[in-house]
């Protein structure tokens, strides 16, 4: 039999790190997002630090998978914890010298971004270890919630400290609650898992343990077909995300305390939605959080685009954030449960890479389109102002408003498609659970 799951207040210990540590990161993504806007004033710059930071270091998600499983994965949680607060750093000292441009950015995100990449199979595999299966579903809505806690406060404290601290301040602030996301670590045991023979015939050369995961997928019909709507989903839903800060900014005269409004008020939707995923569990068939919880985040997307005051925009912010810990918990838990723990680094791996490989994309073609195509066609006789202008108003920020409108209904659309496709729909009586499924341990 596998190891037992560790106790429930070893993983409460790492969550409450998290939870300090993310705070302290949404505070510094904040007032970096206002300083390179406040330099530029467009929205491709913001476009690009997203894609650099979040989007292209998933390249290297397979290799990071692999190497979660061969290693020790508390070790692994460590020293991307412990590189995010190095970048930090960095940054923070350019700032203080005077020297930060916006390319620097660009660089050290991508940096720290390869490493924060060992952070999603990492902490996934150690989950599955950590709680008995039954809970699969409400750890992951703990793990969201500590992403929407630590950012209902982040983005109106800084807001607030930018004008006292200043940018130097918030950042020193940052790499004071990495330590806790450390500590937390250091102070519980996370336990590896043991070996069956599907995992030691999966073994070989570190470059054919990182393709592993993808013919794992490829060859389990239901969980590629899964995988496919989640990347079209998120290049989608990152396209319109992508647009709320700049598109919120344009259209009130850079007001950072309407911004951080907004994305408070969303964070209070991600952290209701997660609390109510951890208490409740999720859905009989997880594929019913997955795909209606999908549509109605997206649905805040739309709403986003659609909206032309404050009011609108923080009910679309907790619209989407409070269905988004609902579809992604669900979503998670099915993939815990289906795949071998030994295994998961590997197969979590693939999986983010092929979920995500849209995102970069989606982040690095929207700012340009927004900027030169959507924004001019938006302003008053511009080539779409007449035929859309009653539904997102003209001016700045309307062009960028469109194309939320744009991004929402297709996002939209993609759970429809799942619930019309068999092998997405019944995904969970087509694949076994893993300890269901004969494994043989070995000594």
């Amino acid at each position: 039999m596998p190891n037992p799951p560790a106790s429930l207040r070893a993983f409460a210990v790492v969550w409450f790190g998290q939870v300090v540590s993310l705070l302290g990161s949404a505070m510094t993504w904040f007032a970096l997002m206002v300083w390179a806007y406040d330099l530029t004033g467009q929205a491709t710059p913001l476009a690009l630090l997203g894609a650099f930071t979040f989007g292209l270091p998933i390249f290297f998600s397979p290799l990071a998978g692999a190497l979660v499983d061969r290693w020790n994965r508390k070790l692994l949680l460590v020293l991307s914890d412990s590189t995010a607060g190095l970048a930090t750093l960095v940054v923070l000292v350019l700032y203080l010298t005077g020297g930060l441009q916006i390319w620097h950015l660009y660089l050290i995100g991508f940096l720290a971004g390869i490493f924060q990449t060992f952070q999603y199979p990492a902490y996934a595999a150690a989950v599955t270890m950590m709680v008995p299966k039954v809970h699969y579903a409400r750890a992951s809505g703990m793990l969201d919630l500590a992403w929407s806690a630590s950012s209902v406060l982040a983005p109106l404290l800084a807001g607030l400290l930018l004008g006292k601290i200043g940018a130097a301040g918030i950042m020193a602030i940052d790499l004071v609650t990495f330590l806790f996301a450390i500590v937390s670590l250091l102070l519980v045991s996370i336990p590896q898992p043991s070996q069956s023979r599907t995992g030691s015939e999966a073994k070989g050369s570190i470059w054919q343990e990182s393709s592993y995961g993808f013919r794992y997928i490829w060859a389990r019909p239901s969980l590629l077909a899964l995988l496919l709507l989640s990347a079209a989903g998120n290049m989608f839903e990152s396209a319109g995300f992508t647009l709320f800060a700049p598109m919120i900014l344009a259209r009130t005269g850079g007001s950072e305390l309407s911004l951080g409004s907004v994305q408070s008020v969303g964070a209070i939707g991600g952290v209701v939605g997660g609390v109510l995923l951890s208490v409740w569990g999720g859905s009989k068939r997880r594929i019913h959080g997955v795909l209606a919880g999908w549509a109605l985040s997206s649905a805040g997307i739309l709403l986003m685009g659609i909206g032309r005051g404050l009011f609108v925009w923080m009910l679309a912010s907790f619209l989407y954030a409070f269905f988004e810990p609902i579809a992604r918990g669900s979503n998670q838990a099915i993939w815990q449960v289906k795949i071998a723990p030994e295994l998961q680094g590997r197969v979590f791996g693939a999986r983010f890479l092929a979920s995500q490989i849209t995102v970069p994309g989606a982040m690095i073609l929207v700012g340009p389109l927004a900027d030169h195509v959507f924004e001019p066609a938006m302003m008053p006789g511009g080539v779409l102002a007449g035929g859309f202008g009653w539904l997102v108003g003209l001016g700045s920020g309307a062009g960028m408003a469109l194309l939320c409108v744009c991004a929402g209904l297709l996002a939209i659309g993609v759970p429809l498609i799942g619930y019309a496709v068999p092998l997405v729909r019944d995904v969970e009586e087509m694949i076994p659970d893993h300890d269901l499924a004969l494994q043989e341990v070995l000594p």
